[in-house]
């Protein structure tokens, strides 16, 4: 398997309960609209997850929109966004040049037909997720609270003390 999609899972772990931790830390009475404006980006990212799990595996997905009408508590977001990045990882340890190279027809929840390769599905996780979540630290800064630093050098040297040297 790639190294580098290890790596980027491996990152979107980290990345995601960092920012979990965040949005948890805000005040709920103080902040209840950021709060739950940043509830339903990373509600929309765990669902966007969950339908390219399933176009990655070549299955059917039950969702109709990229995002859930209820909004769920934080902490059960966070739990089940834990789950799925865990499976995101196991997922792509697994994978071989030739399981990454595979075309793959799928259905938008629009309706609408597409195909991607396997490779090009992992990616649009990767830059999905790291797009929104970008979104949800902007409204994490403007409550005062520095968001964190959603960064892959930090994600790196934080797992790699070693490469400060």
């Amino acid at each position: 398997m790639s190294s580098m999609f290890t790596s980027l899972f491996k990152y979107k772990a980290w990345a995601d309960a960092e920012l979990f931790a965040a949005v948890g830390a805000l005040d709920a009475a103080m902040h209840a609209e950021s709060r739950h404006a940043a509830i339903r980006i990373l509600n929309h990212i765990h669902t966007v997850d969950k339908i390219f799990a399933a176009n990655v595996q070549s299955q059917l997905h039950t969702f109709t929109a990229t995002n859930t009408p209820e909004t769920p508590a934080l902490e059960d977001l966070s739990w089940a966004t834990l789950e799925i990045d865990g499976w995101w990882q196991d997922f792509v340890s697994k994978q071989s040049p030739t399981d990454l190279a595979q075309v793959i027809p799928f259905t938008f929840t629009d309706g609408d037909k597409g195909t991607m390769t396997r490779e090009e599905m992992l990616m649009h996780v990767i830059t999905h997720g790291t797009y929104h979540r970008g979104a949800v630290g902007r409204i994490v800064a403007q409550t005062g609270t520095a968001p964190p630093r959603d960064l892959f050098t930090k994600f790196l040297h934080t797992i790699e003390p070693a490469r400060r040297r």
